[in-house]
């Protein structure tokens, strides 16, 4: 597994490297907590608890990470506690597997990790899918002025109301994972007659050769396998696009 192997590498290699990464670990891990317990999360994906259930007995895995057994329970509960694993007990030991959540910090580490080691040469990623109608949630979000205003002013133009939606393959799903683990555009928040929206995380991107961005908006009923697009104008007009109609999008990891 990628993930595994690249982080075994800056880990245990040498010193040094061990020393700047946890430097880096430290700048992009939040909450003190999760900088203190992000080794036994990682322990745990290693002996397979990404996709699967795995059981250890507390004193086995305290062994594994070098430190004291009584230390790896408490962690144990802390992780369970902020939902980054889900743990039952048996005579046997701890059967645990790691969360959506607990693995989306990994990953958020690694593509941090990779960033500054690795230097990808990796600057877009392309997707092609059809395009179908939503709910009307993209309308609704867009259209917010807290949001239409903070869009202008971090993308540059104002969003025509609504999201364009494309389908993608679910070959093409993980590609996506890959992306919203990169770092983009944070639109903040905010709390609006006492309701709360959350932030939206977009990417400077083209679809069929017109300027826009890619949201990915955290509160949406779509599935992984829809990628939302904005842009200045009604792109089903100017791009002569209706449900079905075929679309590539371009996202570029520079901005530019």
């Amino acid at each position: 597994m990628e993930i595994l192997l690249v982080a075994s590498f800056f880990l245990y290699e040498e010193s040094f490297t061990h020393i700047i990464v946890d430097m880096v670990l430290k700048r992009i891990v939040k909450g003190q907590s999760m900088q203190n317990n992000w080794p036994i999360l990682y322990g745990l994906a290693e002996l397979g608890a990404v996709h699967k259930s795995i059981t250890i007995s507390t004193t086995t895995l305290a062994r594994r990470l070098g430190i004291s057994q009584q230390t790896a329970s408490r962690k144990l509960i802390l992780l369970e506690r902020q939902g980054l694993v889900v743990r039952q007990t048996s005579p046997a030991g701890s059967e645990v597997r790691l969360t959506e959540k607990g693995t989306a910090e990994l990953q958020s580490i690694y593509q941090t990790l990779k960033e500054t080691f690795v230097e990808s040469r990796k600057k877009t990623f392309q997707f092609s899918g059809r395009i179908f109608t939503g709910l009307g949630e993209g309308s609704y979000y867009v259209d917010r002025t807290a949001y239409r205003y903070s869009f202008e002013k971090a993308l540059g133009f104002r969003p025509f109301p609504g999201t364009l939606n494309l389908r993608i393959s679910s070959a093409q799903v993980s590609k996506k994972k890959e992306l919203e683990a990169h770092s983009g555009i944070i639109i903040k928040g905010f709390q609006m007659g006492g309701r709360s929206f959350g932030d939206v995380k977009c990417f400077r991107a083209s679809i069929d050769g017109v300027e826009g961005a890619v949201v990915l908006i955290g509160r949406t009923h779509h599935d992984s396998s829809v990628i939302e697009f904005i842009a200045a104008v009604n792109l089903r007009d100017t791009l002569q696009l209706k449900d079905g109609s075929k679309a590539e999008i371009v996202v570029r990891l520079d901005g530019k």
